[in-house]
């Protein structure tokens, strides 16, 4: 399993060892379905409860039932986090990007401006209002809602956009207040 005890924040957080049984049960998981447990995980680990409430609400977005598919999901993360500067979720996102859509070069551009992918219209109407939202989210109109209608999304499809845009909009700034590093796995995935 994965070293948890180097920390992979800037934050001198309190270490937890040994790790409660359902977190190294969870950890356990990630290393055998992903190969590496996310260090975003690894800061969170902590403080179980906060870890178990992350975990609960990024799974329920970005894994849950919902009208996007998981790379549009993930579409949306990336796009949200290269507005932020988000340096560990652009890597992160970035590299399931490249293993959804089997597409270096989309996955990269995606990451750079999002506005120069070929994207079909449902596509650009969803990452214009995740961009909006992160952007000047006080902006958002009816118009703008009316245009993912128009683009093919359901009213529950325009809430899940906003979600996955909110929540990584939260991502980012934790990301950034602690300095969290990426993996260094997530550089070679799909390439």
């Amino acid at each position: 399993m994965t070293d948890t005890t180097e920390s992979p924040t800037a934050l001198d957080l309190p270490s937890v060892d040994p790790l409660p049984p359902r977190t190294r049960k969870y950890f356990e998981i990630c290393e055998e379905k992903l190969g590496l447990v996310p260090n975003v995980l690894r800061a969170y680990a902590f403080d179980p409860e906060k870890l178990d409430a992350f975990s609960a609400m990024y799974n329920e977005l970005m894994l849950g039932d919902s009208g996007l598919t998981k790379l549009e999901r993930e579409m949306i993360a990336v796009v949200v986090s290269a507005i932020n500067r988000c340096h560990y979720c652009v890597v992160a996102h970035g590299a399931s990007v490249r293993q959804l859509s089997d597409d270096s070069e989309f996955a990269d551009t995606l990451a750079i401006n999002y506005r120069l992918c070929r994207l079909n219209p449902r596509q650009r109407a969803m990452l214009d209002f995740a961009a909006l939202l992160t952007e000047s989210s006080f902006l958002v109109e009816e118009t703008d809602r009316q245009r993912l209608r128009e683009a093919g999304f359901s009213d529950r499809d325009i809430w899940d956009i906003g979600a996955v845009a909110a929540f990584f909009n939260m991502t980012n700034r934790l990301a950034s207040a602690t300095a969290m590093e990426p993996n260094r796995e997530y550089y070679g995935l799909a390439r």
